[in-house]
């Protein structure tokens, strides 16, 4: 009995008889009956987690190749940023880069601080999202150039979301303009709120000092609401209304006369 179950026993070789197709990643015993010498294959797999575990290191590694590419070569820069990362993130938030921007800046700078705005905006850039500022270390050229020039007039075109209006601003002189210049709707309008934020649509000069008297003439007809609005609202200002009528007529018109505080 013990000789049969000998002889009936299967056994492990090589097979010499035909060539077993197998998978790379697989080894194959030839499994044979010595009586048939019939040759069964027998698939082991290699550890199934090294395979993963290959892929992964691939995928990083093109990963890491990806992120070199961009942050060294313009182009794809502006591939992956401009056309891919922006789309993507315009999609799902359902709101443009520019006024995300924007957002950014009214959450977090100072109100009235042109250096806050632009230092806020660099940072989201920096960190959150890249826009075509000048931005940080080009600004400083930028800066040098202004003060350098000491312009009464400067002239920019193209404002994007008003970075550069915003940092030229704040190093003009007092009296000294600066118009700038912007195609796209959108931009404008964004750049018209982060300028107004910024304090430098109407930059204070201290032309002003305590006790001084305005009087403004006309500020129903034909009106001057942003005056009005200006010094009624400002504490350093005191604010007497005298209503009046338009010149040679009976139409309804005031003066309205504001001291200056300090």
């Amino acid at each position: 009995m013990q000789g049969h179950l000998e002889q009936e026993e299967w056994w492990f070789g090589k097979s010499s008889e035909r060539k077993i197709a197998r998978p790379p990643w697989a080894s194959v015993t030839a499994l044979c009956h010595p009586r048939h010498k019939e040759v069964i294959p027998r698939v082991e797999m290699l550890e199934s987690s090294s395979v993963p575990l290959f892929i992964v290191f691939i995928l990083l590694f093109i990963l890491l190749l990806v992120v070199l590419l961009i942050r060294k070569n313009g182009t794809a820069a502006l591939i992956w940023n401009e056309i891919i990362r922006e789309k993507v993130t315009n999609f799902i938030m359902n709101q443009s880069k520019e006024q995300r921007i924007l957002n950014f800046v009214l959450a977090n700078a100072v109100r009235g601080d042109p250096c806050s705005v632009v230092d806020t905006i660099d940072k989201y850039c920096s960190q959150k999202e890249w826009a075509m500022n000048v931005g940080d270390e080009k600004g400083k050229i930028l800066d040098k150039t202004v003060e350098e020039a000491n312009p009464s007039v400067a002239l920019e075109l193209g404002t994007y979301c008003g970075y550069s209006a915003v940092r030229i601003s704040r190093l003009l002189k007092a009296g000294a303009r600066l118009l700038t210049v912007e195609f796209n709707p959108e931009f404008a309008a964004i750049a018209k709120q982060m300028i107004e934020f910024a304090g430098v649509q109407d930059k204070e000069c201290n032309l002003l000092r305590k006790g001084s008297v305005l009087l403004a003439d006309n500020i129903i007809f034909p009106g001057a609401p942003d005056f009005i609005n200006y010094v009624r609202k400002s504490p350093h200002f005191q604010c007497t209304n005298y209503p009046s009528h338009l010149e040679y007529m009976q139409v309804e018109d005031a003066m309205e006369k504001a001291v200056f505080l300090g």
